[in-house]
């Protein structure tokens, strides 16, 4: 039941459940735990995990290949990857899907090097990589830069490994590509490579590039094409007036509204959880939900004023077109990440990390301010958005504005 909850994205009453086992004395399993770190690492639940991590080993549980898995992942999508290593490190027994699990823990953690330099070792003296284990390190290129490495990787697949690439590869490359820059190139990928009719996937790929380096003519007709193969999709017509507002096109911008407000079109709502103390907060932008909504708004404003104080000037409304299920008119300083890491330094210790998940990407806006905020207060911020995770430590972010 615990697993079903989870597989079916209720973390929440996943681990509610578990917690009922607890009270009724029954005592968990190797399965059990398998499935309430899976719901750990849905909701960014460290403290649990880890707890999870200290019972099996007080209790002489076998870390058997499933299981250490099981805590490579979730103490990964807690930000927490130096963790994952030390139980990758601790197992006895290594398969593919666990180096799988080690290197893509590297790469969405923002620590491209070392995801390729352990698929090397793996090569050399680990088991045969699969289809997934090409993903991870291709992602892992992708997101550090490393285009050399990824082409020699991606064209190892066929040659070394009689691996044909699918579909997720191809996005890999073309994201890779598109966010060096070789935005030609990776069109012409698109074009000529991919055997196939390009999926959204790809051009979702694509369009990110081509805002990312402002290549707004290219990123219309790129988002045009996603509206070609996935016309319900309102995610695609808000990439769509993102790319037309940033070109000046404002006429194009309401156009696209309008389409949305015809067609029955919501761009999806935004939210971040914190966890403090072992429970789960969760905040929306603008939130006032929360008891202590005044102190935490006041405590904001405090931040953001000693943020500005030290440079940060907040992304002028002609850039703020990213806010992906975050209306606009909202002040950007009330994005349910800021009201997340407002609560997390009220509420936790001097020096302690705060993690933050998000269901959406993360806006440019936030991403600058948490580099302001990460010296301003003296904490190191891990915010896991919908693409990956973002370390900010002294004024600088692991992704290195590369994302």
């Amino acid at each position: 039941m615990i697993s079903g909850y989870e597989q079916n994205g209720s973390a929440k009453e996943a681990l509610e459940l578990f917690d009922l086992m607890r009270e009724s004395g029954i005592e968990p399993d190797s399965a059990t735990f398998v499935g309430v770190l899976a719901a750990c690492a849905q909701l960014g639940a460290l403290s649990l995990g880890s707890w999870v991590h200290e019972y099996v080993t007080d209790s002489g549980f076998d870390l058997n290949v499933v299981l250490g898995t099981s805590l490579i992942n979730m103490y990964a999508r807690c930000g927490n990857v130096s963790k994952s290593r030390e139980v990758f490190d601790s197992m006895r027994e290594r398969n593919v899907i666990a180096w799988t699990a080690m290197i893509s823990a590297y790469a969405t953690n923002g620590h491209g090097n070392q995801a390729v330099e352990l698929f090397d070792q793996m090569r050399l003296q680990g088991p045969w990589p699969n289809r997934i284990t090409f993903v991870a390190v291709l992602s892992a290129c992708a997101h550090a830069g490393l285009v050399e490495v990824g082409r020699h990787v991606f064209a190892s697949m066929k040659q070394e490994y009689d691996v044909e690439p699918g579909l997720e590869h191809y996005v890999c490359m073309v994201d890779m590509l598109g966010r060096a820059g070789f935005l030609d190139e990776a069109y012409r990928f698109v074009e000529e490579k991919i055997p196939m009719e390009a999926p959204p996937a790809v051009w979702t790929a694509m369009l990110g590039a081509c805002k990312m380096h402002k290549n707004f003519d290219l990123g219309v007709e790129v988002a045009e094409h996603l509206l070609d193969s996935e016309p319900d999709n309102p995610g695609h017509y808000v990439m769509l007036s993102n790319i037309y507002a940033l070109a000046g096109r404002s006429d194009r911008v309401q156009r696209v509204r309008n389409m949305m407000i015809q067609k029955g079109l919501k761009k999806q709502v935004g939210y971040s959880n914190i966890e403090v103390d072992g429970k789960t907060y969760m905040f929306s932008m603008g939130d006032k939900s929360h008891p202590e909504t005044n102190i935490i708004y006041e405590y904001l404003d405090e931040l953001m004023l000693r943020c500005t104080q030290a440079g940060y000037i907040p992304l002028a409304d002609s850039l703020m077109h990213e806010l992906e299920g975050e209306d606009r008119e909202h002040a950007l300083r009330f994005h349910s990440e800021k009201l997340a890491v407002a609560f997390g330094l009220l509420k936790t210790s001097n020096g302690m990390a705060i993690t933050i998940v998000k269901n959406l990407r993360m806006c440019e806006d936030c991403h600058l301010a948490f580099k302001y905020v990460s010296v301003v207060a003296s904490r190191e911020i891990v915010v896991r958005d919908k693409l990956r995770f973002h370390h900010f430590k002294d004024g600088s972010c692991s992704c290195l504005d590369f994302w």
